[in-house]
Order: structure tokens, then C-alpha cells, then sequence
């Protein structure tokens, strides 16, 4: 598979974005047809799938197929040659992250998805403002990843190996729970550390947007994951401050939620808190929990993505993405407004969609954890649609601003937000497969 990607490039110099695509769809078609129903799959030097990897390798070349329907409203000019390179790019990388066995070599594909990023927002971003935001993301992961770096050279230096199925003896250290833990926590975010998230996504175009929220969100729960195999008695002895931090921060964040005038600033802080709770199921150390954020880290990339496309479609129309001039969309787009309503449901985990299922999973190991947990989880669900009815409500009714023109959505819009909703719906079908 890694071949086939990287015999896909000259494709991409060519302008044949639709056959680009349609490779990618069959790349997922060939992941869908393997078979992982063992701890460890179609090993083979330093790559293999399990459960944790396969279906986020799914979500990233499903996320990377709607990013190039995006990119299709560009006219094909050079610049589109070098912005599909950069999203392939991003995508090998990410796909080589969730295949590695060894903490190495994913500890170097999760810094270099960072510069393919780091591009598109400095490339493609809006406003000068981008210059900024783009070094807010650059500095905040690499001053929290280094010390991760160092920590890996030191337990290889005594271990003599650093593959996930390793022992590595026990320890008890905080300094090094902190280390370990620390690059991802940005990177998920957790609360207090995520600063450079609202910024990369307000001043980063809709496909850079999208594969933030899809996918690079997503690295930081997997890392948390992979790490938590590592050491189990620290996570068991230290997982209580994060869980409180991150317990704290999603309510916190759900009502600096309401006071947002930006629809993009909204939906970037909703993913905030989403995520604190995601990071939440995955401190209880249980595997309610697990599954459970998970789920939601699934659910989370496909329905945060679907509000960005959303978002980007009022913005092309009236460039702006202030609440106060995006209004009354429900009387001159009203099939958008179906497609709002939807998202904005999923978006506070109503069923029938996946992120439903995930909130029961994760309440249920956070009562587990800490019986007090039910109270706080109460206030996070319920502020969440707040502000997701807030979002719906203030963009989709009152009067519409009469200085903009309208022109109609286009059937690619209809595509991408569809191929959204298809998989939430679905996968709470298929659960089963995820045991």
C-alpha cells in the first residue's frame, strides 16, 4: 500500500485529481477486504494493524478523498498541482503514523505531518493573520514534543528496543508520565493547551480545516493510546489530574462556546470540548472507556469536518464568517439548512448518530471512575447543545443581510456534506465490528 501511494504521485503533477481519488477510494476498498480479526495483521517489518489503528487509517483516507472534493472549486492551475502534493503528503504521513509498531518511527511521522500543515495554512490560509497562527502550531507542538524525543532515546538506550508488544519494566515516575504524555496532550488538545487550535482553524482554508479536525485531533488520542500499554501503573497512579484538568476544561470551553461571534472559532472550541471528553474515557483506564472515546474520536473527525464544510459554504457566498451577517440561511438555502440541523444534532450526540453511542460508552466508565463524574457530564452534554443550538438557530433564522447576493449550492457542496452524514449513520450499524 505504501508502494501504490507513492506510485500515485506522478498523477498528481498530471491534474488528474479525479483519478487521485478514486485511488484513494480503493485503497479503501482494499483495507475494507483484509482481514484484522487478530491482535496484530499483515505484519511485516515495522508495520502492522490492529484495532486501534485500522479504522483511523480508514477515517484518514476517507477524510483525504472529501479534502479533494474541496479542492475541485479551484481552478486547475500549477498552485492546484502543488496543493494536492501537500495533501497527499499529509495523508502518506498520517497513514505511516497510525501503521508504525515502533514509538520511534510514529513519534517522527507525527512531527512530520506537521510541515505538510504548517503549508497549506501558510499557503492557502486567509488574512496575514496566518502567518501568526501557523507559528502558534509550530512552536506549540515542537516545544511539547522534544522532551518526548529524549525520553524515547533514553528508554532505548536501556531497553534496546522500542516496539509497541515490548516489556518495559515498571516505573513510577511522574516526570516521566508527564514527558510521555505531554506532546499529546497538545496535540489532542487538552484544555489550558489549546491555544494554537482556534487560531490554525479560523485562518486555515476549509480542506486545511478539515483534516485538522478529521485527523490530526485524532493523533493525540492514538499516541495516548499507544502510551498507556507503556507504563499502565503511571496512567493508574497520575491519570487523576489530567482527568480533572480535562473535566474542568470541557465545561469550561462549552461556555466560552457561547460568547463565540466567529461560526469557525465555535466549531473549533466544540472540538475542545469534545475531545476533553474523549481524553476523559480514556483516563478511566477501562474498556467502556476505551471503546467509548474511541467512538467518539471517530464520530468527532466526521461530524467537525461536515461543520467546517458547512461553514465554508456560507463564507464562499458571503465572505464573511461573523454570526451578526450569517443569517436567515433556512429562507435562501434552505436544503443547506437540512444539513445544519443534522450536524448541529450530531454535533450534541443525539442518535441515531455515532457520537450518541460514544457519550453512553463514556458516561458509563466515568461513573465507573469517579461517581461524582455523572454531575459534571450532565453540564458538558447540556451546554454542548446549547451552543449547538445557538450555532443552528443564529445562523439558519432571523432576518437575512440584504448587501450580500445569493447564488445557488453547488451539487459537489450536496456531495461532500452527504458522504458526511453517510458513515455517522452507518457505522452505529456495524458496531460489532469493532470488537
Amino acid at each position: 500500500m505504501i508502494f501504490y501511494m507513492i506510485f500515485m504521485i506522478p498523477l498528481i503533477f498530471m491534474n488528474l485529481i479525479v483519478i487521485i481519488q478514486y485511488s484513494f477510494f480503493l485503497i479503501l476498498l482494499l483495507l475494507f477486504v483484509k482481514n484484522f480479526e487478530f491482535f496484530f495483521c499483515n505484519l511485516s517489518y515495522l508495520f502492522g494493524l490492529d484495532y486501534f489503528s485500522y479504522w483511523l487509517i480508514v477515517l484518514t483516507f476517507y477524510i483525504t478523498c472529501l479534502m479533494y472534493l474541496c479542492c475541485m472549486s479551484f481552478s486547475l492551475s500549477m498552485s492546484l498541482c502543488y496543493l494536492i502534493f501537500v495533501n497527499f503528503s499529509l495523508s502518506f504521513f498520517l497513514y505511516l503514523v497510525f501503521c508504525f509498531l515502533n514509538y520511534l518511527f510514529m513519534y517522527m511521522f507525527f512531527e512530520f505531518s506537521l510541515v505538510p500543515l504548517f503549508i497549506i495554512i501558510m499557503g492557502w490560509g486567509y488574512q496575514p493573520d496566518r502567518l501568526i497562527s501557523g507559528l502558534y502550531l509550530f512552536f506549540y507542538t515542537l516545544f511539547a514534543s522534544l522532551p518526548l524525543f529524549l525520553f524515547l532515546i533514553y528508554v532505548y538506550d536501556i531497553y534496546g528496543s522500542l516496539f509497541f508488544d515490548y516489556s518495559y519494566g515498571v516505573s513510577f515516575s511522574f516526570f516521566i508520565h508527564l514527558v510521555s504524555v505531554f506532546a499529546f496532550m497538545v496535540k489532542l488538545p487538552l484544555f489550558m493547551f489549546h491555544f494554537w487550535l482556534p487560531k490554525a482553524h479560523v485562518y486555515s482554508p476549509i480542506f486545511g480545516s478539515m483534516v485538522l479536525a478529521g485527523i490530526l485531533l485524532k493523533i493525540g488520542g492514538y499516541g495516548i493510546i499507544r502510551f498507556m500499554f507503556m507504563y499502565e501503573y503511571i496512567f493508574n497512579n497520575y491519570s487523576y489530574l489530567w482527568y480533572s484538568l480535562s473535566l474542568f476544561g470541557s465545561l469550561l470551553v462549552s461556555l466560552i462556546c457561547l460568547i463565540q461571534g466567529d461560526i469557525k472559532c465555535l466549531i473549533a472550541y466544540s472540538s475542545v470540548a469534545h475531545m476533553g471528553l474523549s481524553l476523559m474515557g480514556m483516563l478511566t483506564m477501562t474498556k467502556t472507556g476505551l471503546v467509548g472515546s474511541y467512538f467518539m474520536m471517530i464520530g468527532h473527525g466526521l461530524c467537525s469536518s461536515a461543520l467546517f464544510c458547512l461553514s465554508n459554504i456560507s463564507y464562499e457566498r458571503f465572505v464573511s464568517r461573523s454570526f451578526y451577517l450569517n443569517k436567515g440561511l433556512i429562507t435562501f438555502m434552505p436544503s443547506v439548512c437540512l444539513f445544519w440541523f443534522i450536524f448541529c444534532s450530531f454535533n450534541m450526540s443525539c442518535p441515531p448518530s455515532f457520537n450518541f453511542l460514544s457519550e453512553i460508552y463514556i458516561i458509563i466508565s466515568m461513573m465507573m471512575f469517579w461517581g461524582g463524574s455523572g454531575f459534571y457530564f450532565l453540564l458538558i452534554s447540556f451546554i454542548s447543545a446549547f451552543f449547538s443550538f445557538y450555532l443552528f438557530s443564529y445562523s439558519n433564522h432571523g432576518i437575512f443581510h440584504n448587501s450580500y447576493c445569493f447564488s445557488f449550492v453547488t451539487l459537489r457542496e450536496y456531495f461532500l456534506c452527504f458522504l458526511h452524514l453517510v458513515p455517522i449513520i452507518y457505522l452505529i450499524m456495524i458496531v460489532d465490528l469493532f470488537f
